[in-house]
């Protein structure tokens, strides 16, 4: 079964000094968009008219109702963002990314599904229909025909064509499957082009999506295979976690292939094993980075989805499987013994290529206790409303996340413009299964540069899961440029609001109280703690105050060792 065995011993993991895209290739990009609004592109887009669907797939995950319910009463809500349906600009224009997404996707329609009235839903649905295709029918443009936005739109439009289909006017069901097969031939000629990663995935998603299901598809339907196979192997580490390393990424790339496999089906064919594959995979290595409460760990700009969400997502791959406990190329590892749970960041960040919201998070963890949270991570603003971008930028910050700082920065830098930077390149990484319990020691390089130390760190589950035994280490790196003065360093336990923590006199130990839960207790040895604000973004997109506590002190030129012990009482 996947997550059952474990690689233990040492891995050394190097990395490349990844810049993003290069002048040459974003040139290239806004070229290839710009000619989408030329008269070349609108011809390649013209063809044969479909007069119908060969088939209407089902959708796996059930709509919000509620959501629904505010649609039949005239507002689209997202994520707490609100608009008024006639006031809805279908540009996309003064909207979150998160909610333009939402609009374009067309994923509202599952949820006005969800509503259970057909006669209800249907008028609304083709309301939105017809101001998208006054605005996009016939008009290309970034706004709206981005690769991995066309192929969502072609999931999204089939699987719900009876609230979109259902109108007796012909013209406007025309111009409905016209709009669908222009985005097949726009995706047969650019899917490629779509960024690396879950955006590719999404655009081969759609071609294959549009051969099943578009009469006369079994030539674009191989094309798209083709095309699908090499966007998974260039998506996807061996152990099934998304390049990008983000949960949000995996949650909606396990969507995307779950989707298609009920285009497969009801087309009555067998999903290609290399689809099933992936999705097997990408499964256990979602479950593996979720805590005690069946919701995930916050991750490379996620927050904390909710167990009810990975249960609808799980659902929908139709893939029974065990947590992934070690995946050691999408860089998680997860440690659990009697209700305990422990996951940990052992990767560098995501290259800067594959997107905008990777965090410097390397060697962090989180903690929790049966379903209660004990140790966090700040978070992230995927997926969020209302969060400035200030803090957007704080939450990507090594000081975010529970491991530790030097000098008061980040372990990987993170630029200006928002790319990341130099830091972290190299990675040692030794598990160990021993009788009485897991026990992993890490290092990374992200200090050495700047201020000639390595960071490792030695995390140790016992069996039955009281005792998480950590010691924090700088050690002088053997390539550093010039000789260390030595540096001030933190190690930052975030807390998860509901617990309480209690210092002792002597800044050497402190209790954590979970609100109907355990005690909890905290010592140190090789620095001081101190209690600090913190703040939790929720599984809502929330930012909710907490706190967090410190262990800080001076490394010396020669190095430091901090040993702490979590250790629960009763």
């Amino acid at each position: 079964m996947a997550g059952a065995e474990i690689e233990v011993g040492k891995r050394l993991v190097r990395v490349g000094g990844d810049k993003g895209l290069s002048l040459g290739e974003r040139l290239s990009n806004h070229f290839h968009r710009l000619t989408w609004t030329t008269p070349l592109h609108a011809l390649r887009l013209k063809g044969r008219f479909p007069l119908k669907l060969l088939a209407v797939p089902t959708d796996p995950v059930p709509g919000n109702r509620h959501i629904g319910q505010w649609l039949l009463s005239g507002t689209m809500r997202w994520q707490g963002e609100t608009v008024a349906l006639d006031d809805l600009d279908m540009s996309g224009a003064g909207y979150s990314a998160g909610f333009s997404d939402y609009l374009q996707r067309f994923e509202w329609l599952r949820d006005l599904a969800a509503t259970g009235s057909r006669a209800q839903a249907a008028p609304v649905a083709e309301q939105l229909m017809r101001k998208w295709l006054a605005a996009h029918g016939e008009h290309v443009s970034d706004a709206a025909w981005r690769m991995d936005l066309c192929g969502w739109r072609i999931l999204f439009w089939t699987a719900n064509a009876p609230l979109i289909l259902s109108s007796t006017d012909l013209i406007y069901r025309s111009a409905v499957l016209n709009a669908l097969a222009r985005m097949a031939r726009h995706l047969d000629r650019g899917a490629d082009r779509a960024p690396q990663g879950n955006a590719r995935v999404s655009a081969w998603t759609g071609v294959v999506a549009a051969g099943l299901l578009i009469p006369g598809g079994d030539h674009r339907l191989a094309f798209g295979e083709a095309g699908l196979q090499r966007a998974l192997a260039a998506g996807f580490s061996e152990d099934g976690g998304a390049i990008a390393r983000s949960p949000h990424d995996q949650i909606d790339a396990i969507l995307l292939l779950s989707m298609l496999g009920q285009v497969y089906a009801a087309r009555r064919r067998e999903t290609p094993d290399f689809i099933e594959n992936v999705k097997q995979r990408a499964v256990s290595a979602l479950l593996g980075i979720t805590m005690g409460d069946g919701g995930l760990s916050s991750w490379q700009g996620s927050g904390p989805v909710a167990s009810d969400r990975i249960e609808q997502v799980v659902a929908a791959s139709a893939v029974r499987t065990r947590p992934l406990r070690q995946a050691r190329d999408w860089g998680y590892q997860r440690l659990s013994a009697g209700g305990t749970v422990m996951v940990m960041d052992a990767a560098p960040p995501p290259a800067s290529r594959l997107g905008g919201t990777g965090c410097a998070s390397t060697l962090a963890f989180e903690l929790s206790d049966g379903t209660q949270r004990l140790i966090v991570n700040c978070g992230g603003s995927r997926g969020s409303t209302g969060i400035p971008s200030e803090l957007t930028q704080g939450l990507r910050t090594t000081a975010a996340h529970s491991t530790l700082t030097v000098g008061d920065s980040n372990s990987t830098a993170i630029l200006a413009d928002g790319a990341l930077g130099q830091g972290v390149n190299t990675i040692e990484i030794d598990r160990q299964e021993l009788e009485g319990g897991s026990r992993i020691d890490a290092s990374h390089d992200g200090y050495a540069r700047r201020y000639g130390f390595i960071h490792k760190r030695t995390l140790a589950l016992s069996g039955n899961g009281r005792e998480l035994r950590g010691e924090d280490a700088l050690l002088p790196s053997p390539r550093r440029r010039r000789r260390s003065s030595g540096a001030a360093f933190a190690i930052r336990f975030h807390l998860a609001p509901g617990v309480e923590v209690t210092p002792t006199a002597d800044g050497q130990a402190a209790l954590l109280r979970i609100d109907h839960g355990p005690l909890w207790q905290f010592r140190c040895r090789g620095g001081t703690l101190t209690v600090e604000e913190s703040l939790w973004v929720d599984a809502a997109g929330r930012p909710r105050p907490t706190v967090q506590f410190v262990v800080s002190g001076v490394a010396p030129a020669g190095g430091a060792s901090i040993g702490w012990l979590l250790k629960r009482a009763g």
